[in-house]
């Protein structure tokens, strides 16, 4: 008898793992202050009552970035590799950049590790690409054996085939269709659809799942009534556009319901307990919605903090927080390892890849994978809000297209009110500074500048050279100047803008706000002034 009980466990056990599958949930335009689950959510909340059902068997990340727009995040988590890499900095579409077909994506991956031994199947929101571009069939030339819903960035977008969540345009391994289904039912519908197929065709055979909801992003609407709870919203476009947060809230609690039953399906059919499912949101919120600005779009945190939770048979020690800094870009490494492919990177060795699996995480050996995070944007028509961010556990870095910079105590300072380059650093911000900004220049490779400061630079209680005016408008007065003194100005970025002895003659108006450094040459030191 011990020798048959044996023998089961060692069955189950081999059946557990050939049967371990992957699920990756997204929502769009979802950012983390809205979600209830966090204790630092912001006023108005969603009860996401069924996205809760994951934490008794996962893991949520306090502090995960994405990229400031979905078609950036999307990239990155499919190569996990970052923007400038993937080239995809705006959203796809028109002319603006899509992913290459030459990129390593999660399935190709995964069919290098297992030649056609896990099934790969992409539900939902694609928008890496354009129909005209590459064909209606482009997720499956990239990879994935089934695909099933909207290509485009959103359902009712302008110039698209779509009219609106009730009746959008779907695409199918390449067949175009239209379907009059609320499109968040019928990605669950698509969903249980495809699982249920492959449980009946080959019930041993491992899935990846890439589940992306259209919801919550525009347009804004009122949900089928059997997925909200009763309310008083008329659904008028004129209440829509004179009170949108309420629809969103609506949006984002009809994707939890079904959410819910997706999860329901997934006990009932007996793929929960050996099935890692992964939730985080795309991007920050909508400005249309958003309770902290500035929002999507920007390098600022609202911009760029998502709800991300990992839940599973995979985690150890479930039911726990991490203040670990990670990036959607880590989901492509930490799913791949899932699957047991730890050796990932030599199946594609030519390629940079940025992704930091979090599997020491999930399985509750480390605190942490990488020291810091990294995020950009930029369009094909540039704005003055693109740039670079980087932040490690206490501080962030911001450095824009337009060469003004902004650095943020965010253990302090999480609204991002005080920008600390604006007063007298300490020896602990100006140390920080110089590592992210370093890392940052490393990473990137160019297009970054960094000055190295140093407490010198900060000094300012010299009895010699006064300041008169600091801030100053045009003409930077000074006093007890030596007769010999001879002075150099520069900006933050290490940039010189004059050099001579007769500085306090010199009008300055031109100079854009912002901090500049005056070096005395003979005393050598440097001095702080700030440009209104």
């Amino acid at each position: 008898m011990k020798k048959l009980l044996l023998v089961a466990v060692i069955l189950i056990s081999n059946y557990s793992h050939s049967q371990r599958n992957v699920i990756l949930i997204i929502a769009d335009d979802l950012g983390k202050d809205y979600c209830d689950i966090y204790p630092d959510h912001a006023p108005i909340t969603v009860h996401l009552t069924n996205v809760r059902r994951l934490i008794p068997n996962g893991v949520v990340f306090n502090n995960a970035w994405s990229n400031p727009l979905c078609s950036p995040t999307r990239a990155g988590i499919l190569t996990g590799r970052y923007s400038f890499r993937t080239g995809v900095g705006d959203v796809v579409d028109g002319a603006n950049p899509k992913l290459s077909l030459s990129e390593y994506i999660i399935p190709k991956v995964l069919n290098l590790y297992s030649p056609n031994g896990i099934a790969k199947a992409c539900i939902g929101k694609w928008h890496v690409t354009t129909a005209a571009a590459a064909g209606y069939n482009y997720p499956n030339t990239l990879g994935f054996d089934h695909y099933e819903g909207c290509l485009a960035g959103a359902l009712g977008q302008p110039g698209q085939l779509t009219i609106g969540y009730n009746n959008w345009t779907k695409v199918t391994n390449g067949v175009v269709s239209n379907s009059t289904t609320y499109a968040t039912t019928e990605n669950v519908n698509n969903a249980i659809s495809y699982i249920s197929n492959l449980n009946t065709v080959n019930p041993t055979k491992p899935f990846y799942l890439h589940l992306a909801f259209n919801a919550p992003h525009t347009p804004y609407h009122l949900p089928p009534s059997n997925l909200i709870a009763p309310t008083t919203l008329s659904g008028t476009q004129a209440d829509i556009t004179a009170n949108p947060k309420p629809y969103f809230q609506a949006m984002v609690e009809a994707m939890d319901t079904e959410i819910g039953r997706f999860f329901d399906y997934l006990q009932t059919s007996g793929n929960w307990a050996n099935t890692d499912i992964i939730f985080i949101g795309d991007n920050g919120d909508d400005s249309l919605i958003a309770q902290s600005s500035p929002s999507k779009g920007s390098i600022y945190q609202g911009g760029v903090t998502v709800p991300f939770i990992i839940s599973g048979p995979d985690v150890v020690n479930p039911n726990r927080t991490s203040d670990a800094q990670v990036h959607t870009a880590d989901i492509f490494a930490t799913i791949l390892e899932l699957f047991g492919d730890t050796n990932w990177q030599a199946q594609i060795p030519s390629t940079v890849v940025d992704s930091h699996s979090l599997l020491p995480i999930i399985l509750n050996n480390a605190t942490s994978t990488r020291p810091w995070v990294f995020t950009e944007v930029f369009r094909t028509t540039p704005l003055s809000s693109d740039g670079k961010a980087i932040r490690n556990a206490t501080y962030k870095l911001l450095k824009f297209a337009n060469g003004s910079e902004k650095f943020f105590n965010l253990a302090i300072n999480p609204n991002e009110s005080n920008d600390l380059l604006l007063s007298n650093m300490s020896s602990v911000d100006i140390t920080n500074y110089n590592y992210l900004c370093t890392e940052m220049a490393n990473l990137v490779g160019t297009g970054i500048t960094c000055t190295t400061l140093n407490n010198d630079y900060f000094l300012n209680t010299t009895n010699e050279i006064y300041v008169i005016e600091n801030p100053f408008e045009s003409k930077i007065q000074l006093q007890n100047i030596p007769i010999d003194a001879f002075f150099e100005l520069y900006s933050i970025n290490g940039e010189q803008i004059f050099e001579g002895s007769d500085i306090s003659s010199k009008d300055f108006s031109f100079l854009s706000k912002g901090t500049y450094f005056i070096k005395v040459i003979e005393q050598k030191k440097v001095f702080k002034i700030i440009k209104n």
